[in-house]
C-alpha cells in the first residue's frame, strides 16, 4: 500500500456504491470491474510492496483473472492508526515517557488514539507526543487522581477540525468514563477517529456492554461521514466476549446496521495478538492471563474498499532502554484511504 502522505488517491472517498455502515447499502447497480494492475509487458501482476508486507498480494494471482467487485477499483494508498494505553503514571512513568516519545517516533503513524493519558496544568502526554512529532491533539480527561487528569486523547499528523466526547452512564457512581470523537482533516477527506477506555474489571461485563451500547449511539449520532469510523481503545474484554461480539454483529447489535470489523481478525500478523502479556513485566506482576483486550474497529468499508484493513501488529512489544512503555502493547492498523 502506497503511503498516504507521498500520493492521492483516484478514487474519491465515499462515493459510489456504499452510503451506510453495513453491506445492506451496497448499490449493486453501481458494480464496478476491479482495474488490473498488470504490465502488459510482463508476466505477472504489480503489486504495491506495502501491500505485500501486509500480507496482500502474497501470491500473484492469474492476470487473466477478472471480477466484478461493489467497491470499485480499490484504493492503493493507507493511513496508520495506532491504539494504545499509555498507563497514566504509574510504575517509573518519567523513565516509561522517554520510551513512550521513542516508540511512538519509530511508528510513524498518521493518528495515534491514546488511552490513560495524564495531565497536570497546562501539560498532558499527547501534547508531548504531538509537540515531538508537529502534529495535532486532543485530550478528554475523565477522572482525576493526586491533582492530575486521566483520560483519552486522539494526536494527528493532519489538523483536527472537529471533536465531540460524551460521558458513559454510571450506576455505581464511580467513575465517569468517556469516549472521545475527532473530525481529522486528511489529505483525501476527513476521517471521524474515536477513543474510548471501558471499565476494566473482570466481572463487569454488564458495565461494559452499557458502554459499548452508548458508544455505538454515540458513533451513530456523529454520521454524516463518507469514510468508516475508526473505533480505537482499551475495551479490557477478550474477543469472545459479550460485549465485543456486540461490536462486530456476533450478537445483537445496539444500533441496528451499524456493525464493525476487528482490524486484528481481519488482518493481524499471526498469533494471538495478545496486547496484556507476561512477557510484560509491568502486566505480570498484576498475575492474571494473557488475552487481547486493545482494539481497532473499523465500520464497513466504503467505495473503493476506503476503510478496509490490509494489516494489523502489536506495537509497543518491547522494552527500550531496559524500560518497557507501559503495561499495554498497543495495536497498529494500516487501512485504505
Amino acid at each position: 500500500m502506497a503511503d498516504g502522505r507521498e500520493r492521492e488517491s483516484e478514487t474519491t472517498v465515499g462515493g459510489g456504491g456504499f452510503v451506510g455502515e453495513d453491506p445492506a447499502h451496497v448499490d449493486f447497480d453501481d458494480l464496478e470491474a476491479v482495474v488490473s494492475t498488470a504490465d502488459p509487458e510482463s508476466d505477472g501482476v504489480t503489486v504495491s510492496p506495502e501491500l505485500g508486507e501486509f500480507g496482500l498480494g502474497a501470491e500473484e494471482p492469474d492476470p487473466e483473472a477478472s471480477y466484478e467487485s461493489p467497491y470499485g477499483t480499490l484504493i492503493e494508498t493507507g493511513v496508520k492508526v495506532v491504539s494504545w494505553n499509555l498507563w497514566w503514571r504509574f510504575g517509573p512513568w518519567e523513565r516509561r515517557l522517554e520510551a513512550i516519545r521513542a516508540t511512538v517516533a519509530e511508528l510513524d503513524a498518521d493518528v495515534y488514539a491514546f488511552q490513560e493519558v495524564w495531565q497536570e496544568g497546562d501539560s498532558n502526554l499527547a501534547a508531548i507526543v504531538a509537540g515531538d512529532l508537529g502534529f495535532h491533539h486532543e485530550y478528554r480527561a475523565w477522572a482525576e487522581h493526586d491533582g492530575v487528569g486521566f483520560g483519552n486523547a486522539v494526536v494527528s499528523r493532519w489538523p483536527i477540525t472537529d471533536s465531540r466526547s460524551i460521558e458513559f452512564e454510571d450506576p455505581e457512581g464511580d467513575t465517569r468514563r468517556n469516549a472521545l470523537m475527532v473530525r481529522i482533516d486528511g489529505p483525501r477527506g476527513p476521517i471521524q477517529v474515536f477513543c474510548t477506555h471501558l471499565n476494566w474489571k473482570r466481572f463487569e461485563s454488564d458495565v461494559r456492554q452499557r458502554q459499548v451500547a452508548e458508544l455505538a449511539r454515540f458513533v451513530a449520532d456523529c454520521r454524516p461521514r463518507g469514510y468508516p469510523a475508526v473505533i480505537c481503545g482499551d475495551f479490557n474484554a477478550e474477543p469472545g466476549s459479550e460485549e465485543i461480539a456486540m461490536m462486530t454483529g456476533l450478537t445483537t447489535v445496539p444500533v441496528p446496521g451499524l456493525v464493525f470489523f476487528d482490524a486484528w481478525a481481519v488482518a493481524g500478523e499471526g498469533g494471538p495478538g495478545h496486547t496484556w502479556t507476561n512477557r510484560n513485566p509491568f502486566a505480570a506482576a498484576v498475575l492474571e492471563p494473557d488475552r487481547r483486550i486493545d482494539y481497532v474497529f473499523t465500520g464497513w468499508p466504503r467505495s473503493g474498499g476506503a476503510g478496509h484493513v490490509v494489516g494489523c501488529r502489536v506495537v509497543g512489544d518491547s522494552p527500550v532502554g531496559g524500560i518497557w512503555p507501559s503495561d499495554h502493547l498497543g495495536v497498529e492498523a494500516r487501512l485504505r484511504y
